[in-house]
């Protein structure tokens, strides 16, 4: 009799933790959303929502750009799609040539509304950056296509080497640099090692966002360039060159 109160005990004792468990487990999905609201795609996204804000926002209009203009209730003074002439202008039937170059959407949109207001009572207006063609960053060096990437798109070193067709095969991944020219005319130079970041030592901040008239300068291997020239011209030949003084 004894033992069959102890087992009964011992069964009471399992129900107990297994519906305690399953309750807890019940809890689990919504645990689980918050991980997931949280997760790397989703902080990724918003990391991305937050650089493309940031890009339009402070993107200075240029020839060659395309935005829209939209004022409310008014489709008729509405411009879908308007690029900006060689000079830096738009034209409005209402208020002619309007110069914007050099000017961010909401400089644009301030500027427009003054404007119109002499046509429109109180009108509402807003500029939407369609396509980004002025903006421009120069990639030279080790790449296997140097010259000119248009920033369509905010973009980071890794970006414009890619435009730029990747490193080559001489290129020094730990060795890129970036020329910013200030407003002050100085043009300061930022080293950045690339291998660490693609290797994930680096911090992400080492992936600098370009701006517009930045130049990316990535430095050979010198190793690698004196393997390649020997190869292609032969060792006799290589030999002869060095000894020129190359």
């Amino acid at each position: 009799m004894t033992i069959q109160k102890l087992l009964f005990a011992a069964a009471l004792c399992f129900f107990v933790v297994t519906a305690a468990t399953a309750q807890s487990n019940t809890g689990t999905p919504d645990g689980a959303s918050q991980i997931e609201a949280k997760s790397p795609v989703d902080a990724n996204y918003a990391y991305l929502d937050k650089a493309f804000r940031s890009f339009n926002d402070n993107y200075r209009l240029g020839p060659g750009d395309e935005i829209a203009i939209r004022v409310k209730g008014q489709p008729a003074y509405s411009l879908e799609k308007t690029k900006v002439s060689p000079t830096g202008t738009i034209y409005h039937e209402l208020v002619g040539d309007v110069t914007v170059v050099g000017l961010t959407m909401s400089q644009v949109t301030e500027l427009l509304t003054n404007d119109l207001s002499e046509y429109l009572k109180n009108p509402q207006v807003s500029v939407q950056l369609i396509e980004a063609a002025s903006a421009k960053v120069i990639v030279l060096g080790e790449v296997n296509r140097q010259g000119v990437v248009i920033m369509s798109r905010p973009m980071r070193v890794l970006d414009a080497i890619s435009e730029a067709g990747g490193f080559s095969d001489t290129g020094k991944q730990s060795s890129v640099e970036v020329l910013r020219q200030y407003p002050n005319g100085n043009r300061v130079p930022m080293r950045i090692d690339v291998k660490k970041y693609l290797e994930g030592k680096g911090s992400p901040e080492s992936n600098i966002q370009l701006q517009a008239g930045d130049l990316v300068v990535v430095h050979g291997n010198t190793k690698k360039t004196l393997g390649t020239i020997g190869a292609i011209a032969g060792l006799g030949s290589f030999i002869a060159i060095i000894g020129r003084g190359w």
